[in-house]
């Protein structure tokens, strides 16, 4: 992975941080975010696709999806967006879920606050904090390759962000 990628575990504060630069304004970027159509060409790491059921991209408003693995497997995930400021900010609780949304009991519960920069004029630059409940969400997160999807996911974004 190029244009600066970084990933960065942290037990002690039950987060990750995740920052990339793309070449691309900031506005592209930040419907590549916001925009299912185009969520769902960048998102998951081939062979899977996500796969938009809900998008409400307003505050208190959800976006239900799935990861579909190359044999139908889907995998849930029910995002409840807390706060959003066009152009520069996403803030979101994130808990797999059902198809419909349902989360179980104690299931493991993430917050993402996602900000975007604008950098040399025609780069943006996407600053990603995720806070988890637990060090054992963190520790599975790491173990089950979300590090080797996101750089995946933002290698597709980049050929995404260049076609466009």
């Amino acid at each position: 992975m190029k244009n600066n990628f970084v990933f960065e575990p942290d037990l002690a504060t039950k987060q990750i941080y995740i920052s990339c630069e793309f070449n691309a304004p900031i506005e592209k970027v930040w419907k590549a975010f916001t925009e299912p159509d185009l969520i769902e060409k960048w998102l998951a790491p081939k062979p899977w696709r996500a796969e938009t059921k809900i998008m409400d991209f307003t505050v208190g408003g959800i976006w239900l999806y799935a990861m579909v693995g190359p044999e139908s497997q889907k995998h849930w995930t029910h995002v409840e967006f807390t706060a959003i400021e066009i152009g520069s900010v996403i803030s979101s609780t994130n808990m797999f879920s059902d198809e419909d949304g349902n989360t179980g009991a104690g299931a493991p519960k993430s917050y993402t606050n996602t900000k975007f920069s604008s950098i040399d004029g025609n780069k943006t630059k996407v600053d990603v904090v995720k806070t988890f409940t637990d060090e054992a969400t963190v520790k599975m997160f790491v173990e089950m390759g979300f590090k080797e999807g996101t750089i995946m996911g933002y290698n597709q974004l980049n050929e995404l962000l260049a076609s466009q």
